[in-house]
Formats: C-alpha cells, sequence, structure tokens
C-alpha cells in the first residue's frame, strides 16, 4: 500500500528550504545598472556607482546615462534597453517625474530589480502620490521587486555590494538592519565603527511603494547570515504583511524595534516625514506583542538587545541574580530592574548556606550578592558557580568594580573559562556582564566578549536589558502556549448545530434589519442579543413602550428593578436621565417611567424617547469590568479591557490587544491591568472565575472578528463577582449594559476594515462521509489542536513518515512543543493548515486523521502544498478529497500555481496528483519528482 503523503519545503517539514527568493535580484545580484550615473561631485548617481565599483561584489556594473558614453571610465549605455547583458538590479537617481518612465522600461528590460533613489513622491502630496500610482501600474505587469522610493539604498556586507549614496562600507556581521529613515541610516553606520558592529544586511526602505517590512523580514528571516534583526520604523505600513511576517520569524530570530512618534508632536513629525498616517501607540505595542517583536525606546538599546538576544538563552521568568564587589552598582542595578518589571531573585536556603561556606563572614547574605570589595577573580567564580545553579533565578548579572583585589581582566578570564565549561549551565538561564570603568576594563570586556556574554559599563543598563529580555520570553510564551478549549462545544467549530453558525445568523438578522432602516447605533436590547448569541451573560432585559408594559415587566422579572431609555439614537443615557435605579413596586416603577420620559424630552426632545428597558437591578458585589473593541486606522478592529463602570475614564486601567484570542491571549491581557490583583482574590475575598472570563474574552473577540459590519462595541459594566466554592455563583459574570455601532449603511462590504490578524477562516469548515457513511469534518487547524495533532503522529508508520520527510524522524522530535507551534499555530494569511475531524460518536472523542497545509511563496501568488494521511484510512479516498479542497481553497485565495516535493517511489501520491490534474516533473534530485498545477 502506498501512503499518501507529500512534502513541501517549509519550516515545518525540516526538509529542502525553497530556492525562490525574489529578493536575491537585489541582494545577491550579478549585474547591476547605474540609471542617473554622472561624474558630477557630490551627486547621488556619482556616488552610488563609485559604491558599487570600489567593494567587488563579484557582478557586472553598468552606468546608464543618454548624454555621457562612460561614467568614471566605465562604458556608458544611454538607456537600459542598450545593456547587452540580461541586468538584475538597477539603481535609480533621477528627478522624480521620470522614474515612471524609467520603470516601465525596466520591466520592458526582465529586470528582476530596483532601488529607486530619488525623493519627490507621496512625501510631498498629490502629486508625488500620483507619480507612485504610475509606478505600481508598471510593476503590476511583471514580478520586479521595487525598494524606496526616498531611500538611502541596500548594502549587502558579507557579498560586497554597496548600492547605496552612503559614504562607507559597514562591517560584515550576523545583524540585519532596516531603517525607514536614511539619514539615520548614515548615523548608524558612522556608530556601527566606533562600537565594532557589523551587518548581514543594511536596508534603507524608504517609503515602502512596493517591498516592504514583510518583504524583508521574510528575506533576512531565511538568510542564514542574519541572526537578529533590528529595525527603525516610522510607520508600519502593511499591517498584516508586517504581522504575518514577523511572528513566523520571530521565534527563531529575535527582532527588535526603535519605532518613532510615541509622543503626539513626534508621531505629527514622523507622518509628515515619510508621508503615512501613524496609528495609536498603544495598539502598536500591542501589535508587537502579538507577533513577538521587542520594541525599545533608544538606538543603543536597539542594538545591545539584538546582541543579548543572539547570544544570550531566554529566560524562564523575571528573577535575576546580581553578584557585585560594590553595594552602590548593585543597587543601581535593582532600582533599574524593578522599575522595567523585573523581579530580585530569592536565594534558596542551600545557595545560601553553600555562598556562607565560600564567601566572608560580611557578605551580603541576600540578593545583590555583594562578595566585597576585595573580591578575587576565585571569589567570583565560586559565587557564580553557586547562583548559576540556584532553581529561583532566571538569569545573572556580574557586576565588577575595578579595585586593589579585583583585576578585571583576570576575573573575566575565570568567568570566560568557566562558561566555555559549562555549556550546559550556560544554555539554561543568561549571563550579562558590567564591567565599569575605562581602559583598564578593554581586555577584560573583550574576554567576556569572546565567551558570548553580552558586557555593559554601567549596571543600570545591563539590567534593563535583562528585563528586555525577559519581556521578549513573555510574548513569545505568549503566543506559542498551547490553549485551551472551553468546553467540546466549542470544539464544534463549523457544525451546523454549532453555537458558531447559530450565532452568526442570528448577529446577522439583527444587524441587516438596523442598517436596512438605515440605523448605526444599535438599541440596548438588540445589543445584549448579540451579545447572547455569543455565550456571552447578559441581565435579563424586557422593552416597555408605556407604563403598564413596564410594570407588567417589572412583575415577572421581581422586584427591584431598574429602567433605562429605550432609544435608537442616544447611546448615553446618564447623560440624559435616562436610568432609575432601585425600584422596589409598580408604584417606583410609573414614576420612573415618567421621570426618564420627561427628562429626555427637555433635554434632547421627544422623537429620542421610544420606552424603556425593563432589568433586575443586580447588586453590585463583584467588580465593573469594560471589555470593548474599536477601530484603529491601522490595525481595523482592537480589542480594550480593563477596570469599567462610571470611572473608567477616570482610572484610566485599560489593556489593549488584536483579535483573535486565544485563552493565553486572553490571559495576558487581563494580566496587564491593575484589576488583574483584585480579581485573582485580595484581602480575603475570594478570586473571579478567571477561566470563565478567559473564555468570555476570547468569544468576544470571535465575535469582533467575525461580524465585520460592527464598528465599536462596549460592554460597560461586565460585572465580575468572586466565586466562593461554597456557594458558587452560576452568574459569576454579568454584561449589565452594551453599546453597538455599526458601520454605515453606504459602505461596501469589500470596502469594510480587515483586521490585523486574520481571523480563523471559517468558510472552509465542511463535513464529508466515506463510503460506509462514517463522517468527518474538514476545517483549518488550530493552535488548540496540538494535543490532537500529537496523537495523530503516534498513529503513523515508519513507512509513511519516511515518505512525508525524505527520512525517518522520531516521533520525540516530530512532536516536540517547539516544532508543534509551526504546525498548528498558522496565521491563515501566509499558511492555511487543514485537518480531517473525527468525532467518535459512542465516545465523543475527537481524532485527526488526515493534516494537509498550503504555504504560500513570498512575493508569488504560489504555493507549495504538504499532506499526510493516517495509515488507517488510507485507500478509502481521504487522501484524495484532502488533496481536491486544498486546491480549492488555493483558489479562494486567488494563488496561480500550487506544487509539491514528492519521492519518486511513492506512487500513491503521485497517483493522487495525476487524478487532479497536476503536471509530474522531474527534479536535479533523481529521487524526487515535483508535481505542479496552475489555475
Amino acid at each position: 500500500m502506498q501512503s499518501l503523503t507529500s512534502s513541501v519545503s517549509d519550516p515545518a517539514s525540516d526538509l529542502l528550504r525553497s530556492e525562490h527568493r525574489p529578493l536575491d535580484a537585489i541582494f545577491a545580484p550579478k549585474s547591476v545598472a547605474v540609471i542617473g550615473a554622472t561624474e558630477r561631485q557630490g551627486s547621488v548617481g556619482r556616488i552610488v556607482l563609485w559604491n558599487l565599483i570600489s567593494n567587488s561584489f563579484g557582478g557586472t556594473v553598468y552606468p546608464v546615462n543618454p548624454k555621457r558614453h562612460s561614467v568614471l571610465g566605465i562604458k556608458a549605455y544611454p538607456s537600459i534597453a542598450e545593456i547587452p547583458e540580461q541586468v538584475d538590479l538597477v539603481a535609480i537617481a533621477i528627478p522624480a517625474a521620470s522614474v515612471p518612465g524609467t520603470i516601465q522600461e525596466c520591466v520592458d528590460a526582465g529586470v528582476k530589480g530596483a532601488i529607486v533613489l530619488s525623493a519627490g513622491f507621496k512625501e510631498i502630496g498629490l502629486q508625488g502620490v500620483e507619480l507612485e500610482r504610475q509606478i505600481k501600474e508598471q510593476l503590476s505587469r511583471s514580478s520586479m521587486r521595487l525598494i524606496g522610493p526616498n531611500c538611502l539604498g541596500v548594502i549587502n556586507p558579507i557579498a560586497g555590494l554597496n548600492a547605496t549614496f552612503a559614504n562607507a562600507m559597514p562591517a560584515p556581521g550576523n545583524v540585519g538592519f532596516i531603517s525607514q529613515s536614511g539619514a539615520l541610516c548614515s548615523a548608524i553606520l558612522d556608530w556601527s565603527f566606533r562600537e565594532n558592529v557589523g551587518f548581514s544586511s543594511f536596508i534603507s526602505i524608504g517609503s515602502m511603494l512596493d517591498v516592504n517590512w514583510g518583504d524583508l523580514i521574510y528575506y533576512l528571516g531565511d538568510d542564514p547570515n542574519t541572526h537578529s534583526i533590528v529595525i527603525y520604523m516610522e510607520s508600519i505600513g502593511d499591517a498584516r504583511s508586517f504581522l504575518s511576517a514577523a511572528r513566523e520569524v520571530a521565534l527563531t530570530k529575535p527582532i527588535v524595534v526603535l519605532k518613532t512618534g510615541r509622543t503626539e508632536a513626534a508621531a505629527q513629525a514622523a507622518t509628515s516625514h515619510t508621508g503615512a498616517l501613524a496609528g495609536s501607540d498603544a495598539v502598536l505595542d500591542a501589535a508587537f506583542r502579538r507577533c513577538g517583536v521587542l520594541r525599545v525606546d533608544t538606538i543603543s538599546e536597539l542594538f545591545d538587545i539584538a546582541e543579548v538576544l543572539a547570544k544570550q538563552p531566554r529566560p524562564k521568568g523575571p528573577r535575576l541574580t546580581i553578584i557585585t564587589n560594590a553595594g552602590g552598582p548593585g543597587v543601581l542595578a535593582t532600582d533599574a530592574l524593578l522599575k522595567d518589571g523585573g523581579e530580585l531573585a530569592h536565594l534558596s536556603e542551600k545557595s545560601i548556606a553553600s555562598l556562607n561556606e565560600q564567601l566572608p563572614l560580611f557578605w551580603s547574605h541576600h540578593n545583590p550578592i555583594d562578595i566585597l570589595g576585595d573580591a578575587d577573580p576565585d571569589r567570583y567564580q565560586k559565587a557564580l558557580e553557586i547562583a548559576a545553579k540556584d532553581p529561583e533565578s532566571d538569569g545573572l548579572l556580574v557586576i565588577l568594580t575595578p579595585q586593589a583585589m579585583t583585576d578585571p581582566t583576570q576575573t573575566a578570564q575565570r568567568l570566560k573559562t568557566w562558561v566555555e565549561n559549562q555549556p550546559s549551565q550556560r544554555a539554561k538561564k543568561p549571563i550579562i556582564a558590567s564591567w565599569m570603568g575605562d581602559t583598564d576594563i578593554n581586555d577584560g570586556e573583550l574576554l567576556l566578549n569572546q565567551a558570548k556574554i553580552p558586557t555593559y559599563r554601567f549596571p543600570d543598563t545591563a539590567a534593563r536589558v535583562f528585563s528586555y529580555l525577559w519581556k521578549y520570553s513573555y510574548n513569545l510564551r505568549g503566543i506559542y502556549e498551547t490553549p485551551i478549549l472551553a468546553s467540546d462545544r466549542e470544539a464544534e467549530i463549523g457544525d451546523p448545530a454549532g453555537i458558531r453558525v447559530a450565532a452568526r445568523a442570528v448577529v446577522d438578522t439583527i444587524i441587516d434589519r438596523a442598517r436596512q432602516a438605515g440605523r448605526t447605533l444599535l438599541t440596548e436590547v438588540e445589543s445584549k442579543q448579540i451579545l447572547a448569541a455569543y455565550s456571552i451573560p447578559v441581565v435579563p432585559t424586557s422593552l416597555a413602550a408605556s407604563e403598564e408594559e413596564a410594570v407588567n415587566c417589572a412583575e415577572v422579572l421581581g422586584y427591584p428593578v431598574v429602567l433605562k431609555l429605550f432609544s435608537q439614537t442616544i447611546t448615553h443615557k446618564t447623560d440624559v436621565g435616562g436610568v432609575q435605579l432601585n425600584l422596589v413596586d409598580a408604584e417606583a416603577v410609573r414614576r420612573a417611567y415618567q421621570t426618564i420620559e420627561s427628562s429626555v424630552a427637555a433635554t434632547v426632545g421627544t422623537e429620542h424617547f421610544l420606552g424603556v428597558t425593563v432589568q433586575p437591578m443586580v447588586k453590585l458585589s463583584g467588580y465593573e469590568l469594560i471589555i470593548g473593541s474599536s477601530l484603529d486606522p491601522q490595525f481595523g478592529s482592537v480589542l480594550l479591557f480593563g477596570s469599567g463602570g462610571q470611572l473608567v475614564e477616570v482610572f484610566q486601567d485599560r489593556a489593549i490587544a488584536l483579535p483573535p484570542l486565544t485563552s493565553t491571549l486572553a490571559r495576558r491581557l487581563m494580566e496587564q491591568t491593575h484589576i488583574y490583583k483584585a480579581l485573582q482574590g485580595t484581602r480575603g475575598k475570594p478570586a473571579v472565575d478567571l477561566a470563565a472570563l478567559e473564555q468570555l474574552l476570547v468569544r468576544f473577540s470571535q465575535l469582533v472578528a467575525e461580524q465585520r459590519w460592527i464598528k465599536e462595541i462596549d460592554i460597560n459594566p461586565l460585572l465580575a463577582s468572586p466565586v466562593d466554592s461554597a456557594n458558587p455563583n452560576p452568574s459569576s459574570l454579568l454584561a449589565l449594559d452594551a453599546r453597538i455601532v455599526l458601520h454605515d449603511a453606504s459602505l461596501s462590504e469589500d470596502k469594510l476594515p480587515k483586521l490585523a490578524i486574520r481571523p480563523y477562516p471559517v468558510q472552509y469548515v465542511s463535513q464529508w462521509k466515506f463510503d460506509d457513511g462514517m463522517e468527518v469534518t474538514f476545517r483549518p487547524i488550530r493552535p488548540e489542536d496540538e494535543p490532537l495533532i500529537v496523537r495523530f503522529h503516534e498513529t503513523l508508520s515508519e513507512q509513511s513518515v519516511y515518505l512525508r520527510y525524505f527520512h525517518l524522524l522520531k516521533l520525540s522530535q516530530r512532536t516536540a512543543h517547539e516544532r508543534m507551534t509551526r504546525i498548528c499555530f498558522v496565521d491563515y494569511d501566509r499558511e492555511m493548515a487543514m485537518v480531517v475531524d473525527y468525532k467518535n460518536p459512542e465516545t465523543g472523542t475527537h481524532e485527526i486523521l488526515a493534516a494537509g497545509r498550503l504555504s504560500k511563496l513570498h512575493g508569488t501568488r504560489e504555493a507549495e502544498f504538504a499532506m499526510m494521511v493516517s495509515d488507517r484510512v488510507q485507500c478509502r479516498g481521504l487522501g484524495t478529497e484532502l488533496l481536491r479542497r486544498l486546491l480549492e481553497m488555493g483558489r479562494d485565495e486567488q494563488l496561480e500555481r500550487v506544487t509539491a516535493e514528492i519521492l519518486s517511489d511513492n506512487l500513491g501520491m503521485q497517483h493522487v496528483c495525476r487524478k487532479l490534474g497536476f503536471e509530474i516533473l522531474p527534479t536535479q534530485v533523481p529521487s524526487v519528482v515535483k508535481a505542479a498545477i496552475e489555475f
């Protein structure tokens, strides 16, 4: 029996990486033409040409100038079409108005890459915007990629390529640097020589007309010479592209960003410089957290953090142990550590006992470990050995101030030797150092750096670096920690009788009715119906259009009750006297009805009064929270959680996240607020049901992600009552009030804002039956599926594993969490993975029978597919059906070509491919064939 397995060159497959790298034409060209090359001193065209010919990159350089026969002694050509060789890259340094025509000539000549150095585009206004439109029109005719305009250019120090008008060539190294500011690039170059920082790539991205952050992050992510990526950013551009790329790459290569515009004045300055609108800074912080990017505040931190992330392991917690030979520096480090969210590690009793044996009587006996001013290298080493083994510590900072008994060079040599002889210990927690002083500590710093121990002249800087390390580790853990499903019912995504399908139907009806009536503001009743459709508990609410109806509703609900204004135009009811509380009998209800009606009439007019809603008076015995969503111009809908109630604007205790959420991300959102400490239980008061609150936030995020016509939504307050185990309250979470605003009805559906992170694609959920009637569900994969995927791998035979991975891969390797995250945590934008889910009708348990995925190739409309079918259901048509659905999904995603690499002796997979229209092609490897289909 032939296994139905195929392979692709994706990060999860541990196989051959794709050779398709469209940006190689820019970063590793074989020939470069400089359009606008001239001999005029100080001109951009002259400097670029000189930089190319004075730094050998192994290719040919062609000056293009219609008025000269040669430039700098090199034969010049009047146009790109006259060059006899195929040109990979053009560097364009001519007036902006001439660029669109030049791009047209380059496209016609088959040029693969372009760098537009010229300024005068969208940053100058409408005229520049039109020029960019013309350039895009020409690019759409080909696969040529373009960096710029208004940029400094691109440098590949390792290859010797300098296609910039910078005044120097940086040293080769392992840091990929991308900047939106050309002027800052020049300053960074000067700084890098002084600090001895080397680069794998040095890129000025300009205004991102074509190549954007996502393209470059993917490219550097695949570059073996790049170990970390640092970015100076003024605007984010295509948010989804950035987040998708950063989320994938940050797992293996740290990405550190210095983003300008934290203050309003700075944001306005950045907008003026780049011609791009800046979004909310708090939303940007949330976006960075969501994709594992670390944000810093200064240029020095940008490179400090990149260095330490490339050299040291990520801490597993925020606890730092400090070893010092002087009390003052230890205090400075402690203050900086606590200020930035870190913690001092509490020394274990075992560590204190060991330190007592090795250190003088008067050592500090706590953390920071002050080993006194006469500490010699031996004392430093012994203290480090003990502290490194302490399980209560997540990282180590060693501080040295040069004193009579403390030689900085000898101490550094001793620590270097110890670290190099303890590779397993070193891999467990980061070690950083602060050698304080001037020239006398230079040799010691060099030794430590050779041992990959980052060094800092000031201890507070070193402590701050550790805090950044922990933030980075914490954010990544939140992204890739396996979330949980609240119940099996929520696992039934796509079940026709399931909650999600029913919810969408209810909500669609409510929203359609309001839009047809020309309303953008939903009533409180409608808003609560939408929340209830997504299983968010709401307080019972009845509608009354008269005093008697209000009394009847109150009698049914039971006293005391609350009356609130019912209006299709007024959203803040208390502002017009539209709320009456604690009504204990029928007469009180009548008076309240009259009071609301007269108050609204006097304030805004009788036409805004349509009656009242009647609700039970809920005893506010818990915490008032707010959960909401609003629209950000760059990231689409964003989520808000925090302290609610009438003083929500006063306390400003809130946190922001991007939808959709998992249970893990929901908990992280709560943890960022001050109210979270109270929700955990305080001063003898029991905690609220945090697991239930997590799932409520997940369902709320699903609502926001799926209902694109919703522009704004608020639950304020959401009452969260503590749950006592002796007297559990089934209504511990209750939405007391809700407000929903829709997009204007004149807006077409294709113009609705998109989420920055693509939501779960429910449109690809469907059912299928085997010939014997056994029913399965085809659905996109979820992070929660990790346990099911592990069990799926346990069912595979060695033959299936070999045919899928081209070699035998141990089960422990295939199911390691680090690898499972690359399989289950897809963003549905670059990758789309589908599983076949079987629910056993007798046991109610779920099982994965097959899995497949489409992985898009960066910068193209092509994807590679991979699939695997469990041995026990092979030869039953499931593999053919799975591949057919993957192809349908590819067409829906507007792909133009799908391919896969298959072993030559895997005849079963080849048969399935031919059956569905694939062409089987030979490859350079005799044992491998390539299946390809075009749409």
